[in-house]
């Protein structure tokens, strides 16, 4: 199969689609990955930039000028899916041109987009082939999907419904009891690049990994200042990931710059960062606490689904104190839960029991 793989241009929406993409790879097929803002080894997967007309900014402006309170709403993580849904579907207008040139080149079998580059399944239904929906999230991909598909900006486009959705939520994760398509493991995936030695065995004292979003931005969550404040007064390793500063650290913080957290994980005892879907994910995986930090869009949704499900505290960025990292390193039941959740991942289909599936739908 020639299979097109589509992401916003923006790396936290790409990088969960790249283990099934380099499954179906391996699997004999041609995959290509559509998107931007690429980071640097994507597994050897052939990569296509459709995203030079793509601005996020942009759009959101334009938005939040027509839907002020709505943007407010954003900004407190408190919208829902109405602000995401006006936002992307204005934004993904300027990912179909492009989009289609390459799938007219490339001649897909198959498009797999994710929840919020709809572009994928428009494109599908201009070229009259099958399209599946990977969910990369932990708001469920069809309600994501049918935000954006019934945008103001889209509402006179054809946006084709997924012919199969994969679900990658945890099932204690999940308030649905059924899922309507398959379910696939979430593979950790953070792109690729080398990682010091230090990282990759347990230090001297607990070691804390810290890290912020890969997008600036009003209440994007930082919890980098408020540890390095706090760190003095703990008895543990800190490790920040691309600070917004490095001046007056604590002697028990390092800085590292850009390094694939996926691989550093697992040798950590927490976790601290700003509650992306991503990162609160690849913490499961590790099976370890983590301290997210609510902010703006599904920030605020998936620090409060970790703190109901035991495995994980929910802090203000700026409220976050000694206290709260000595319970996150002390606190033997968001461990236990931690580990529970990791258990449930580690049992879930791996990306390429799921290959076959998307074979059987060309």
């Amino acid at each position: 199969m020639r299979i097109i793989f589509v992401a916003a241009p923006l790396q936290g929406h790409l990088m969960p689609l790249v283990p099934l993409a380099a499954a179906c790879r391996d699997a004999g097929h041609d995959v290509i990955l559509a998107g931007g803002g690429f980071p640097p080894d994507l597994l050897g997967l052939r990569t296509a930039d459709i995203g030079s007309g793509f601005s996020l900014p942009r759009s959101a402006i334009r938005v939040a000028l027509r839907r002020p309170g709505l943007a407010r709403a954003e900004m407190r993580g408190t919208a829902g899916l109405g602000m995401v849904g006006e936002l992307f579907g204005r934004a993904n207008l300027a990912l179909v041109g492009p989009l289609l040139a390459l799938a007219e080149r490339e001649r897909p079998d198959l498009i797999i987009h994710e929840p919020l580059a709809e572009a994928g399944a428009i494109v599908a239904g201009r070229l009259s082939v099958p399209s599946v929906l990977q969910e990369n999230t932990l708001w469920p991909a069809t309600e994501i999907f049918r935000a954006v598909a019934t945008s103001s900006a889209l509402r006179r486009t054809a946006v084709q419904p997924p012919n199969l959705t994969i679900t990658v939520r945890p099932r204690s994760l999940r308030d649905d009891a059924t899922v309507d398509g398959v379910i696939m493991r979430p593979v950790p995936f953070s792109g690729g690049g080398s990682v010091p030695d230090w990282l990759l065995s347990p230090g001297d004292r607990p070691r804390v990994l810290v890290s912020r979003s890969t997008l600036d931005g009003p209440n994007d969550g930082d919890p980098g200042p408020a540890v390095v404040a706090a760190a003095a007064r703990v008895d543990a390793e800190f490790v920040l990931f691309r600070p917004a500063s490095t001046g007056n650290l604590p002697p028990n913080v390092r800085v590292v710059d850009r390094v694939p957290l996926d691989r550093a994980l697992p040798h950590a005892a927490a976790f601290v960062h700003h509650s992306g879907a991503g990162s609160v994910l690849g913490g499961l995986a590790a099976g370890i606490p983590q301290l997210t930090t609510p902010g703006a869009g599904d920030r605020r949704h998936n620090a409060a689904l970790l703190a109901r499900r035991g495995a994980g505290l929910a802090v203000e960025a700026a409220a976050i104190t000694p206290d709260d990292l000595n319970r996150l390193l002390t606190d033997d039941a968001l461990r236990t839960a931690a580990g529970e959740v990791a258990a449930e991942i580690a049992a879930m289909p791996a990306p390429a029991a799921v290959v076959p599936v998307l074979e059987g739908l060309v």
